[in-house]
């Protein structure tokens, strides 16, 4: 059985060309791997805009405002294949290209990042003060992105 099962699926004219179906897969199966999940795990990822991410982040989290990722983890394990279902990831496609504009590493990495950055949130890492748990992900990021793209500087990440 296949390590990581992705089921993606993309909104609002988000195109969704295969290559960012393999880019977001092996950034999340570079963090299966750097945390040591053995698998079989199943991934949720919904691609969408400006418009939709703040639509979701209003209803779910009460957050009146449009964000890059978001993550909803679940846990649980389908009893009818055995995989662990970690969980949904939301990304939010034109900010992912501003953002790697703005940070001037492209929208390719920039993506990678975000779908690491959620992958650790599917897992139980957070972020939520400027405390050693924020220090804990963002080293986590770094060091995964190093192994992920080790020709890219990994000092301007988030």
């Amino acid at each position: 059985m296949e390590k990581l099962k992705l089921t993606l699926r993309c909104e609002r004219g988000v195109k969704c060309p295969p290559e960012l179906r393999r880019r977001i897969k092996a950034a999340a199966r570079a963090v299966l791997d750097a945390e040591d999940v053995a698998g079989p795990c199943e991934l949720s990822v919904l691609l969408t805009d400006d418009e939709g991410i703040h639509a979701i982040n209003r209803a779910y989290r009460d957050v009146d405002r449009p964000t890059d990722v978001l993550s909803f983890p679940l846990g649980d394990e389908d009893p009818e294949t055995g995989r662990v279902l970690l969980g949904d990831m939301v990304l939010n496609v034109a900010r992912a290209e501003a953002q790697g504009a703005e940070y001037g590493h492209g929208a390719e990495h920039e993506i990678s990042y975000l779908t690491v950055h959620s992958v650790l949130h599917l897992l139980g890492y957070d972020h939520v003060d400027e405390g050693p748990m924020k220090k804990e992900m963002r080293a986590r990021e770094k060091a995964i992105m190093a192994k992920l793209e080790p020709d890219t500087k990994t000092e301007d990440i988030g």
